[in-house]
């Protein structure tokens, strides 16, 4: 199962032209989880030289839809909430811990935290999914 759970997350993130332009990076996946990560450049940074919200939500986001689709089915978001924590700022890398916590028919709920290099918890993120029926290929 963890076999296909990675298949399905490369096929996917293969894909994922937003993800990848951010430098986002799988580092480990199995069914219903998975962690990604990516390094905060300055072209990520606000006005006041901290990772901007959107780009930090893009993370979870990311690590949120490989979790979701590790089942082998196309599954998109129905909607998110994140919380900021905390600031990241260029240089810090970050990584997005995304776990599964229910999964009912067609939907489901996951919970992603994003940890900067030093364990400070930035973000919390919650999402929601539903899967389209159809299968990863």
């Amino acid at each position: 199962m963890a076999e296909d759970a990675r298949r399905y997350a490369e096929i996917m993130l293969g894909r994922d032209t937003a993800s990848r332009g951010l430098g986002i990076e799988l580092r480990d996946v199995g069914p219903g989880w998975a962690v990604l990560a990516m390094v905060v450049r300055d072209d990520m940074l606000n006005g006041y030289e901290l990772v901007h919200g959107g780009l930090l939500a893009s993370l979870a986001d990311s690590a949120f839809a490989v979790a979701c689709n590790t089942y082998g089915e196309i599954t998109v978001a129905a909607g998110f909430d994140i919380t900021f924590l905390e600031s990241g700022k260029a240089g810090d890398e970050l990584t997005a811990h995304a776990v599964e916590r229910a999964r009912r028919g067609r939907s489901g709920l996951y919970d992603v935290t994003v940890t900067r290099q030093d364990g400070t918890v930035l973000a919390e993120f919650r999402g929601r999914s539903r899967s389209l029926g159809r299968p990863i290929s």
